[in-house]
């Protein structure tokens, strides 16, 4: 009889701790319901709501919208420890390493402000690498993490490894354009070209770039880095003529752009023959857009231009 007393005791208490847990999650979700009304108006009041649900209820859910919620306030380093215990509890997540390895790299990018360093952001990102091999997200910022962390080998490996996950960016192009917190694969492509040519790899460069143009949608504005990129390559190869095909392709995705039309005058006036009209062209349009309102911006630019232009019998204003 004391046994049977002891045992209907213990279910009873059991019951309640069941019941006890019940409630809380409950409770837990109903808070986060209300920081979700309010997270996009008033991030403040959410991460309260948010903060007030995970004492309730450690859900890694709610772990990653009290994160979202401190990442609109910019508070990365909140953003990092609220999603170190996400990962805890929910290690599969390949987002949530992804989202620990960025709030790393943010207060990295800033190191005035804080202890982070890109090199304690390699682990989260290929963690999430590891989790989901298909995310190339993972691989393009991992290689920021190694290559800033001065492993600039590993870094062109994981930017390359990036773009063989996607090779094209199909129907995302438009999203990637619109929206800057989409990864895009044009995006990898240009970045390891230009850790390329850092590393005086020219021929590689090259190579990335010209994939980059047959990947690419011939309307995306984003091609405009690609084109000044090859024209560098060419100028440092000293292929004038490609260098300037080149920077003419760029002028037709952005047609007034000032540093692009510097370039494309001073190219025009070094190749041989000079194309002394189109120098004239486009160094007047250089001079008329950058040497009166942002004139401190391109200070060099503009004497260099100057010059070039009364050598060509053209008057610099």
């Amino acid at each position: 009889m004391k046994l049977r007393a002891i045992l209907t005791g213990f279910t009873l208490f059991a019951s309640v701790l069941v019941v006890g847990c019940n409630r809380n999650r409950q409770e837990a979700v109903i808070l986060a319901n209300q920081g979700d009304m309010m997270v996009d108006t008033n991030p403040g009041d959410a991460i309260q709501k948010y903060e007030e649900a995970v004492k309730l209820d450690e859900n890694h859910a709610i772990l990653y919208k009290l994160a979202k919620a401190y990442k609109k306030k910019e508070a990365w380093d909140k953003v990092q420890s609220t999603m170190q215990r996400a990962v805890v509890k929910a290690p599969s997540f390949a987002n949530y390493w992804f989202e620990l390895g960025l709030s790393i790299e943010m207060q990295a990018r800033k190191p005035e402000k804080g202890g982070a360093k890109w090199s304690d952001a390699i682990e989260p990102y290929s963690k999430c690498s590891e989790v989901d091999p298909h995310d190339e997200r993972c691989s393009a910022h991992v290689a920021d993490a190694f290559y800033y962390g001065d492993d600039e080998q590993k870094a062109l490996q994981k930017l390359s490894e990036a773009i063989e996950k996607r090779p094209a960016d199909g129907d995302m192009s438009k999203k990637c354009i619109d929206d800057p917190a989409i990864e895009c694969a044009l995006n990898h492509y240009t970045t390891l070209a230009h850790r390329y040519i850092l590393a005086d790899y020219y021929k590689e460069a090259e190579q990335v770039l010209n994939a980059a143009v047959e990947m690419a949608d011939s309307n995306d504005k984003r091609l405009y880095n690609v084109h000044t990129l090859l024209a560098e390559v060419y100028g440092e190869q000293h292929d004038t003529d490609k260098m300037v095909k080149s920077l003419e392709k760029a002028r037709l995705v952005r047609e007034d752009e000032p540093g692009l039309l510097f370039n494309l005058g001073m190219a025009y006036s070094q190749i041989n023959p000079p194309r002394k009209a189109d120098a004239q062209a486009r160094l007047k349009g250089f001079v008329a857009r950058a040497c009166t309102k942002e004139a401190a911006k391109y200070r060099k630019e503009c004497d260099q231009a100057n010059t070039v232009l009364q050598k060509l019998n053209g008057p610099g204003t």
